[in-house]
């Protein structure tokens, strides 16, 4: 089933001698339960292409439907709504809150919305990741791969049918960076949410279902790699 499609997205920052086409005409299409790696080099096009996908910057033009819903014809907090409950975000920089612990980083999510804990389900998911016995410390008393499965913990804690990471890696080293990208896989197939993942590491990248290439903000390459 379809859950993220663009239609002809464009982004244009500047005018003039400055304009830059970050975006041109970009058209896809992601089943749920998938798992994506899009790749490119840098000022490609493709942290502007997530951004636009996860609602937090506006396109100059065309379309992005999640689960069939145009997001930029939704109202500002209609569009904060629809972030928080069907998108989680991971981030090479963890954006962890410091006078919080692990769990109240993870919950903030949930609280925003006066959601109600399931505590089944976050047992699981601390379990999951490794860090159910980390739960209580602050960030400061956290290793940066630690860090990294609280801000994963964070992005899964509402249940949302997308996850969007950007270079979720880049501050890690290669024995945290595979184990990273092994949670993050094994996680979304258990609760079958799809997964985008912008990255740099084509070793990454292969692991994914299908690697999307860009230049110069377009896609020149959709390729399947495990069918």
């Amino acid at each position: 089933m379809e859950v993220v499609k663009t239609i002809d997205l464009c982004k244009v920052y500047g005018k003039g001698d400055t304009k830059v086409n970050a975006l041109k005409n970009v058209n896809l299409s992601i089943n749920q339960g998938e798992f994506v790696a899009v790749v490119g080099p840098s000022g490609s096009g493709k942290s502007t292409l997530l951004h636009l996908l996860g609602g937090v910057d506006k396109p100059t033009s065309g379309k992005v439907l999640i689960d069939g819903v145009d997001i930029y014809s939704l109202k500002e907090k209609e569009l904060s709504i629809l972030r928080r409950r069907k998108i989680g975000f991971v981030f090479q920089f963890y954006n962890l809150i410091p006078v919080l612990s692990a769990e109240e980083n993870i919950l903030i999510p949930l609280l925003l919305d006066n959601k109600k804990e399931d505590k089944e389900y976050m047992d699981e998911l601390l379990d999951l990741l490794g860090i159910k016995d980390r739960r209580k410390h602050l960030p400061s008393e956290l290793s940066g791969g630690q860090q990294q499965r609280v801000s994963i913990a964070r992005a899964l804690a509402y249940k949302p049918s997308i996850i969007l990471a950007d270079e979720p890696t880049g501050n890690l080293d290669s024995k945290n960076s595979k184990e990273i990208i092994e949670l993050l896989r094994y996680s979304v197939k258990k609760y079958n949410e799809t997964l985008i993942v912008i990255t740099h590491d084509l070793n990454i990248a292969k692991q994914a279902d299908r690697i999307i290439s860009i230049e110069d903000g377009s896609i020149v390459k959709d390729e399947v790699v495990r069918p």
